[in-house]
C-alpha cells in the first residue's frame, strides 16, 4: 500500500475519537459476549434503533450462559422489530458454543472465533479489537467507504472479493496500541462523517491526510454497482377471528425468511382467484363474507423484496381441526407471540 501518511491519519483518527464518540451503552464495557450481542445487533440496523432492544437483551441476558439455553420464542419476541432474524438465532448458536466449547469464555484469536455460528470476518475482528484490544481488521460498508476516500481506492465495493483489499488496508494503518478505538474511530467516522452522501469533509478529523479530498470528488467513492432487482409480491393478509374472540395464526416454517415467527393468514394475491374462498378451503373455516372488513394497506421492504399487503378482517362462521402450524389465540396470547413487523403493524391498528 503506497499511503504516506500512515502515522498522521492513525493519530489524527485516534484522538479524534477519543473525544468526540457517541456514548452508547455497548462502548461502556469490554465484556466480548456483549460486544458480540451489539455487533450482531448493529448489522442493517441503525443506532438508535438498537439501544432499546441491546439495553432489554442485556438485562434479561447478561452472560452467555443466560442466553445459550433460552427457549427460541422467547428469544424471537425480545428481537421483535429488529428484523433479519437468523441474527439472534446464530447468535444464540454460537453463544452455545461459548459455554459448551470454551467454558463461557468468547475466544480471544481470530481462528477459534470465526469457528462460531454467525461469526464471520467483521465481526471476529470487532470483538477481537474492541474486547481484547487486538490489532485485527473489521471491515464493514462504512469502513470500506471511508477507506475507499482516503486511499482513494476505486474498487467496486459490491464484489465480495474487494472486501479483501480493505481488510489488507486496515491490517497495515491499523494502530497497534489503540485498535480499539482505531477500529470503532473508523466506523464512528463513516456514521457521523464520512457519511454516503454529502460527507462533511470540512469536519473531518483526517481531511489532511484523504487523497480523494486532495484529488478529486469524495463523494464520488466508494465504486458500487447496483443491487439486485426487488421482487415484488401481493399478499392479502386475513385476521380470522372465532365466535369467542379468538384470532387464527399459523406458524411460518422453520427456515428461511422470518422463521418460525407467527402471523396472520397470508394468501398471495393471484389475479384469478378469490383469496378468501381460498382460506376456507386451506385452513378448514367457513367464513361470513359479508363481516370482511378493510384493516390496512401497505408495503414492506426486506432486502431483495417487497411484500403489497392489504389486511382484512374477517369473522368465521364455523371452525374445524386446524391444520397443522395454526392456532387460535386470545388477545393476550398473541401479545406474547413473535411477530413479524407487517403483523405487528396489522395487530396495532386492530387494537387502536
Amino acid at each position: 500500500m503506497n499511503y504516506q501518511y500512515t502515522k498522521q491519519f492513525r493519530q489524527a483518527l485516534v484522538q479524534w475519537f477519543l473525544e468526540e464518540q457517541r456514548d452508547l451503552p455497548w462502548r461502556r464495557t469490554k465484556e466480548p459476549y456483549q460486544i458480540w450481542v451489539s455487533e450482531v445487533m448493529l448489522q442493517q440496523t441503525r443506532v438508535d434503533t438498537v439501544i432499546p432492544y441491546y439495553n432489554r437483551f442485556i438485562e434479561k441476558y447478561p452472560t452467555a450462559e443466560s442466553l445459550a439455553y433460552s427457549p427460541e420464542e422467547e428469544l424471537l419476541k425480545m428481537w421483535e422489530g429488529l428484523g433479519y432474524y437468523s441474527r439472534v438465532r446464530n447468535l444464540q448458536a454460537g453463544v452455545r458454543e461459548v459455554v459448551e466449547v470454551y467454558g463461557g469464555k468468547v475466544p480471544d484469536n481470530r481462528v477459534d472465533i470465526s469457528k462460531l455460528k454467525g461469526v464471520g470476518p467483521y465481526t471476529a475482528g470487532a470483538i477481537l479489537s474492541i474486547a481484547y484490544g487486538k490489532p485485527e481488521h473489521a471491515v464493514d460498508g462504512n469502513v470500506m467507504r471511508v477507506l475507499s476516500r482516503v486511499l482513494n481506492i476505486d474498487a467496486d465495493i459490491a464484489l465480495p472479493k474487494t472486501k479483501k483489499i480493505f481488510e489488507q488496508a486496515v491490517t497495515e494503518l491499523i494502530d497497534h496500541e489503540n485498535a480499539s478505538s482505531f477500529n470503532q474511530g473508523l466506523m464512528e467516522l463513516g456514521a457521523l462523517i464520512c457519511t454516503p452522501t454529502s460527507p462533511k469533509c470540512l469536519l473531518c478529523p483526517v481531511r489532511d491526510y484523504c487523497t480523494a479530498f486532495h484529488e478529486g470528488d469524495p463523494s464520488s467513492l466508494p465504486v458500487k454497482s447496483k443491487k439486485l432487482k426487488t421482487k415484488n409480491i401481493e399478499y392479502d393478509v386475513y385476521i380470522i377471528r372465532d365466535q369467542q374472540g379468538r384470532f387464527l395464526m399459523e406458524k411460518r416454517p422453520q427456515a428461511g425468511l422470518l422463521a418460525n415467527m407467527w402471523q396472520f393468514i397470508m394468501i398471495e394475491r393471484q389475479a384469478d382467484e378469490n383469496s378468501l374462498t381460498k382460506v376456507e378451503k386451506q385452513y378448514n373455516v367457513t367464513l361470513e363474507h359479508n363481516s370482511k372488513e378493510t384493516i390496512l394497506s401497505f408495503s414492506h421492504v426486506f432486502s431483495h423484496l417487497k411484500w403489497h399487503i392489504d389486511s382484512y378482517l374477517v369473522d368465521a362462521v364455523e371452525t374445524n381441526a386446524n391444520p397443522e402450524n395454526t392456532a387460535y389465540f386470545t388477545k393476550e396470547q398473541i401479545a406474547n407471540l413473535p411477530m413479524p413487523v407487517p403483523m405487528l403493524k396489522i395487530w396495532g391498528k386492530i387494537n387502536a
